[in-house]
């Protein structure tokens, strides 16, 4: 992919959008583009973010990811990566996902962050999320895969280039009931429970990034070499502290985080 090349971003975005809307998963852009790179992925994204604007969706927050070492470790890389929050991803708290939205449904656990009070800039701090967060609640992130997760022919599985070109594999978000003041809990040891079926799947705690508000920081920090601000009102997913958790037809989810509340999702 030649780098900043407009025509080869939106052909992917565009790819990506139809692999969505039909079911029908793509090829790695990694192969069909050895030379991509994280900005090219990024603007991959922003193009698959324009079109869905065009299409009448509104931005309603943003996702981190790749927050734990192992999952870096995974993708030999030593950040986080993000996509963004579209309205139409958000379901309510013990909803059902319909038969056939989803490619390759997982989920995973995390801790969300409203804001009350725009943030961004290439310097912000701690103390500046902290005072720009409403409340904290807990939340269940919904994963897709519009590209296959490893080649057919080479076995090349997905770099975080495909990913982050994918929206950061992003598809869903689900909000528990609880609201909390950001300072109400030690968030590096809120825990969940995540459970398939009434069965135990993964267990983990919310030290992402050793904080969930360094997480915020960091995107903050990310969005500012973009051009981009997180505004008022707008959910962050903070980062999963779980592996994801496959959700084929008939999944009933829970995730159990004790005092700090609870989030289900079931699929059709």
């Amino acid at each position: 992919m030649k780098r900043y090349d407009p025509q080869d971003h939106a052909r992917a975005a565009a790819d990506l959008l139809a692999a969505e809307e039909s079911g029908d998963q793509i090829g790695l852009l990694s192969l069909r583009h050895p030379d991509i790179g994280m900005d090219d992925a990024y603007a991959v994204q922003n193009a698959i973010c324009t079109a869905k604007l065009a299409q009448g969706r509104r931005v309603i927050g943003w996702k981190i990811g790749l927050t734990s070492k192992a999952m870096q470790y995974a993708l030999g890389i030593d950040i986080p990566d993000s996509g963004i929050l579209f309205d139409d991803m958000a379901f309510d708290h013990d909803a059902t996902v319909p038969a056939g939205r989803f490619i390759q449904p997982r989920i995973e656990a995390e801790i969300a962050f409203v804001l009350k009070s725009a943030i961004g800039g290439a310097d912000v701090t701690r103390d500046e999320v902290i005072a720009a967060t409403d409340y904290v609640a807990p939340a269940i992130e919904i994963l897709d895969t519009r590209i296959v997760r490893v080649d057919a022919e080479t076995g090349k599985s997905r770099s975080v280039f495909d990913t982050i070109s994918d929206n950061a594999a992003n598809a869903g978000i689900v909000l528990g009931p609880q609201r909390h003041a950001v300072d109400a809990f030690d968030l590096r040891w809120v825990g969940a429970i995540t459970t398939r079926d009434g069965a135990v799947e993964e267990t983990g705690l919310g030290a992402v990034l050793n904080d969930p508000v360094e997480s915020v920081v960091w995107l903050a920090r990310r969005m500012a070499q973009y051009g981009q601000s997180i505004e008022p009102g707008q959910v962050i997913l903070s980062g999963s502290f779980i592996r994801p958790v496959e959700c084929p037809p008939g999944s009933v989810i829970t995730a159990d985080f004790g005092d700090f509340g609870d989030v289900a999702l079931s699929f059709a």
